[in-house]
């Protein structure tokens, strides 16, 4: 079947934030000062590929808002903050693995320590970007510039939660060390490790981008039905090779492929209506889905 004209286009503009992406991340390491190992490590986590989801997020929720914003570096901070901590589940310590995207893990690179550092440069530089952001924002138009220190304040802090105890960092100790099995013990691993990620990248985008304070509760339940969907439809992609490896917090394994599916689609439908709601909802946006769904 041939693609129509508007889904070329479509295609064409998730390319074109691909591409910009990948042009911010390359620019964003000539910041990180003078070659050594630990640079080197930085840079090859941040170029072993990967979908760019959360800086494209980004930028697909900014685009919507149609104010004309530049959030370049608060795209490249959500790719930092998820790079870092991806370095840090492949830790022997962690989840032990060897491989990320068909190629040697970042340890297995740079040795142990080295990754440890890389983790914890990507993390604070996450939030240096963050700043820049902000300051970036300062400079638009009045109607906008007035409450960038606002925007910065409340996705630096989103942040912080996201990455500290309460997120990602938390929902790493509850997946090595379950206190009880069950749905709802998965659901709240999967909501910090995976989904409080995701609404630092739906808030920047949105704040960074002109959107209204108000509507911040609505910014986060259409993150939280995101991010499930992502989720679940990368263990459903992950299913056998989680298997193999004994992995534990996975959907599918809990709950069994129909099950898991029927939650997708539920998941996704929300966040599909949430984001319609928000006006937030584009070609872009349906065309992303889509990749998901042809990966689950």
């Amino acid at each position: 079947m041939t693609a129509s004209v508007e889904e070329k286009g479509t295609t064409s503009r998730l390319y074109y934030f691909k591409d910009l992406i990948e042009k911010e991340i390359a620019l964003s390491l000539t910041f990180f000062g003078e070659k050594t190992k630990l640079r080197d490590a930085c840079e090859y986590a941040l170029k072993s590929g990967g979908k760019r989801v959360r800086p494209l997020l980004v930028f697909l929720i900014a685009e919507a808002l149609g104010n004309g914003l530049n959030v370049a570096e608060a795209a490249v901070a959500a790719e930092f903050f998820h790079t870092a901590s991806l370095i840090v589940d492949d830790l022997p310590c962690m989840d032990n693995d060897d491989l990320r995207r068909n190629a040697p893990s970042l340890h297995k690179m740079y040795g142990e320590p080295v990754a440890l550092l890389a983790s914890y440069a990507l993390m604070t530089a996450g939030f240096e970007w963050l700043v820049k952001s902000g300051e970036r924002m300062r400079s638009a138009p009045a109607s906008f510039s007035f409450v960038a220190d606002r925007a910065a304040l409340f996705v630096l802090n989103a942040a912080s939660r996201s990455s500290g105890i309460t997120g990602a960092t938390g929902g790493q100790f509850f997946d090595l060390f379950p206190k009880e099995g069950g749905f709802d013990a998965l659901k709240r691993v999967l909501y910090q490790k995976t989904v409080t990620l995701f609404e630092v990248a739906f808030y920047a985008g949105w704040l960074f981008g002109g959107g209204a304070f108000d509507a911040l509760p609505q910014v986060k339940e259409s993150a939280y039905h995101f991010g499930m969907a992502f989720q679940i439809a990368d263990d459903m992609g992950d299913e056998s090779q989680d298997s193999d490896k004994g992995v534990s917090s996975n959907v599918v394994h809990l709950l069994g492929r129909e099950s898991a599916r029927t939650l997708f689609e539920k998941e996704l439908e929300l966040f599909r209506k949430g984001a319609k709601e928000l006006s937030i909802w584009s070609p872009s946006f349906e065309k992303l889905i889509s990749i998901l769904c042809m990966a689950s």
